[in-house]
């Protein structure tokens, strides 16, 4: 199993990786899309009616992106106009002058995550009878994911509006046994990347390598799309999708965290 840096702060990441880390979280606006986004200088701020944290998030797009007081009290007031609490990803492009404000405003942490990437070059692909790819969210497969998730998370509506919002080439995979369906996940492919997630597995079929055969199949449609690297987010206490990416040969590339300011702060 590889080892994952836990102790890895927002600002340990090696230069020589600081644009791989641009590269995936531009292309996760992408690959993630909220119903509704908007620009506000360095940053983009997503709304997605509280299903997801990097879809109700503010996240910066550049090395060093800052925020002076007006425009963070701006994005505070906009989802405290959405009925949502401020959030705000404190990723390695975060500037040291925003990363303190944010701690000094009180915002708490929600979730702590790591970006992990695997080059694909040495992937050679396996044929997969069980698994069954479409390139649009099914309902069938939006309410299989649903189901198997906790929380906000089983809200068929929510899932919809942010996968039916996918432009770019994707995959929506599910995994069959005996004609039931028992794990899913996707991937959306922009610009020689593709990024891996809602994984899910249900858990009267999980410990027979379902999800490891799903992911390594998501990531054979990947490979055949021209991608030279795949990436993810996973929760850094998931000790289990650490266990299974690190096999699968991903490597931590950086480490987040989302933070919120409680509506009555």
């Amino acid at each position: 199993m590889a080892e994952f840096q836990k102790g890895l702060s927002q600002d340990g990441v090696d230069q020589s990786d600081l644009g791989l880390v641009l590269d995936c979280e531009r292309r996760i606006v992408n690959a993630w899309p909220s119903p509704a986004t908007l620009l506000i200088g360095d940053w983009v701020v997503r709304f997605a009616s509280g299903y997801s944290g990097r879809a109700n998030s503010a996240s910066p797009l550049k090395p060093g992106a800052e925020l002076d007081e007006a425009t963070l009290a701006l994005i505070e007031e906009l989802y405290r106009a959405d009925g949502l609490p401020p959030c705000i990803r404190l990723t390695p492009l975060v500037g040291e002058a925003t990363r303190a404000a944010v701690l000094a405003r009180g915002y708490r942490v929600k979730d702590a995550s790591f970006g992990l990437i695997r080059a694909l070059a040495d992937l050679v692909p396996e044929a997969e009878p069980e698994l069954e790819i479409e390139a649009r969210p099914s309902q069938e497969w939006i309410a299989g994911v649903a189901a198997r998730q906790t929380g906000i998370k089983q809200d068929v509506d929510k899932l919809a509006a942010i996968v039916d919002a996918v432009r770019l080439p994707a995959a929506f995979a599910t995994w069959m046994v005996a004609g039931e369906s028992v794990a899913f996940g996707m991937a959306v492919a922009e610009r020689g990347m593709a990024e891996i997630g809602s994984v899910v597995v249900d858990p009267a079929h999980r410990g027979h390598g379902f999800g490891r055969r799903l992911v390594g199949g998501l990531m054979g449609w990947a490979r055949a799309m021209d991608c030279e690297q795949a990436y993810l987010q996973v929760d850094q206490t998931n000790a289990v999708a650490l266990g299974l990416y690190g096999s699968l040969g991903f490597r931590q590339l950086y480490a987040y965290e989302t933070r919120v300011l409680d509506l009555g702060a």
